[in-house]
């Protein structure tokens, strides 16, 4: 097939390649083209803007930064939705708002577009594996589609509903993230402060009821001293955002969650939104003058 893809930064980078090694021709666009550069060694097809991608593609994927940037790409002047070609069907992968992608459904549909929401879920690790989880909200026959496309990049691969329904369950995925990311990183700083070996106490307690993707994933990474993003603590700010601006809109209180996000707001004051989002230690280290 032709596929387009827009977004070649941490994460769709690797999807983008999965998507080529899979056999399909890629059509494609960056804000920085240097990003794309290795995808188009490999054959893909540079075009100078998101409508240029629709008009030579079928399917159309993206991974980008935030809401406004999402917007941007698909109603824009020289955005997905104007464009007049064979593309049939727009899958935005970026976490991003329930209520844009409504938008979005409803703008393409007046195009004769079918639109998807599919945020993931496994940071880099999870891309560059194919091991990704991802949920989906949208017409179901349109998810049949391009579910081979979707196995390319993904082992967990659900329909939720439909349109919005697959970044109201990324928001239920933020929300555990930042509950057990705290939890991972004021127990190690327990450790520290204690002195217990960090590695040992992870070796025992990352397999009992303690055990998670974070504290066996990040937390060694903690322990080295790693704080390179596998997902930008700048991104997860506007992810924590958007759950707390549903849950306010369905009248629902989830107060840790509001505490961790003024948590990683000061870890970003820390001049560490571009780290990881393991990055919390280095917050929750000087609220505890541990350097």
């Amino acid at each position: 097939m032709k596929i387009g893809w827009i977004g070649t930064g941490v994460m769709g980078f690797s999807m983008a390649g999965h998507v080529q090694d899979g056999g399909h021709d890629l059509y494609l666009y960056n804000r920085t083209q240097e990003k794309a550069e290795g995808l188009i060694k490999r054959g893909g097809q540079w075009c100078a803007s998101p409508a240029e991608v629709a008009r030579n593609s079928e399917v159309v994927f993206t991974i980008i930064g935030h809401p406004r940037d999402v917007e941007e790409v698909y109603l824009g002047e020289e955005g997905i939705v104007s464009a007049r070609g064979s593309c049939h069907t727009i899958v935005d992968m970026t976490t991003s708002s329930p209520q844009l992608a409504l938008r979005i459904a409803e703008k393409a549909s007046e195009h004769g577009i079918v639109s998807l929401d599919a945020p993931v879920s496994g940071g880099d690790s999870g891309a560059k594996a194919a091991t990704l989880a991802i949920m989906v909200g949208g017409d179901r026959d349109a998810f049949e589609r391009v579910l081979p496309l979707l196995q390319l990049m993904g082992k967990e691969i659900a329909h939720m509903g439909g349109p919005g329904a697959g970044q109201h369950t990324k928001v239920c995925n933020q929300i555990l993230v930042a509950g057990t990311m705290i939890g991972v990183c004021e127990s190690l700083l327990y450790a520290s402060r204690l002195g217990l070996d960090e590695q040992s106490v992870i070796d025992v307690i990352g397999k009992g009821a303690a055990s998670s993707w974070l504290i066996n994933n990040l937390g060694p990474k903690i322990v080295r001293g790693d704080y390179n993003p596998g997902f930008f603590v700048e991104h997860f700010i506007k992810d924590m955002g958007i759950a707390l601006e549903e849950a306010a809109a369905c009248d629902l209180s989830l107060p840790g969650l509001s505490l961790v996000r003024q948590l990683y707001i000061a870890v970003k004051g820390q001049g560490h939104g571009r780290l990881g989002t393991q990055a919390l230690m280095l917050a929750l280290r000087k609220l505890n003058g541990m350097g």
